[in-house]
């Protein structure tokens, strides 16, 4: 259950109650927060430590906020908590991932609706068996602006790992024969991206009766095969935020009870 929202600025984030939004996206990159606040109506940065850059503003009226948790799910998670006890509800992972399907072409954004525990940081909150699975809605809300912007998007599973050399370069790692298995074993169950921070968010997220989502720009090819130049180009930031604030903005109309279409 989501506790009540504390009054003091939080250690890591340094951001106090009053400061940012119930809905937050989620960089990895503390440089994409400033890109993606200049989406927002009178974004202005609220605080920057660490890892974590935050900015404010408004999207239709609602005040939203967009923080960098830098990379994988141990400060993902200081994230999320963190911005919870300041009175946040709604996450959204704004970020870019490996593609895991021969039929998904470099420049699709993957809306995942659930993810792999392939890291450790969930199994402190929750047992393995428990599912870690994104907020319905944000899901659906994600598929329209998707949709209103004309990008191609997928709807499925991520992988989350801990080790991103361990993805990369499998072979040279002492335990190469498990990492090809358990990768084989993704890609046969339909997996359609690896990434570093999704599971952990949406285990969180249940622990803290908070909703989450997460859209990928998804990049490369499941062979490991390089990008065209063409290819490169259809996987920019340029094409993947203004769908993230699309489906936001989906997202807000449905909650405040208006029609999203």
């Amino acid at each position: 259950m989501s506790t009540a929202p504390s009054t003091e600025r939080q250690h890591h984030i340094q951001v106090a109650r009053g400061e940012v939004g119930r809905y937050v996206l989620l960089p990895g990159d503390p440089g994409r927060s400033k890109p993606i606040a200049q989406y927002f109506d009178d974004p202005r940065l609220v605080a920057k430590n660490r890892e974590y850059e935050t900015w404010s503003g408004y999207l239709d009226g609602e005040l939203v906020s967009v923080t960098s948790t830098g990379i994988g799910c141990p400060s993902a998670s200081i994230a999320m908590e963190e911005l919870v006890k300041v009175g946040s509800d709604t996450f959204i992972r704004v970020g870019t991932s490996g593609s895991m399907q021969p039929d998904i072409a470099p420049g699709t954004l993957g809306i995942i609706s659930g993810a792999i525990r392939d890291e450790g940081t969930s199994s402190h909150y929750l047992p393995i068996e428990f599912p870690a699975v994104a907020d319905i809605e944000i899901t659906r809300a994600l598929a329209l602006g998707a949709r209103e912007v004309g990008r191609p998007y997928r709807i499925g599973i991520s992988q989350s790992k801990d080790s991103f050399y361990g993805q990369h370069e499998p072979g040279r790692m002492p335990v190469a024969n498990r990492l090809k298995d358990r990768w084989a074993a993704w890609m046969a169950g339909g997996a359609i991206c690896s990434e570093m921070e999704a599971a952990a968010l949406y285990i969180v997220a249940s622990t803290l009766g908070v909703r989450a989502g997460g859209i990928m720009m998804i990049l490369g090819h499941h062979d490991m095969a390089p990008m065209t130049p063409a290819e490169e180009a259809e996987g920019t930031l340029d094409n993947l935020l203004p769908a993230s604030i699309a489906g936001l903005r989906a997202l807000i109309a449905h909650d405040r009870g208006e029609s999203a279409s």
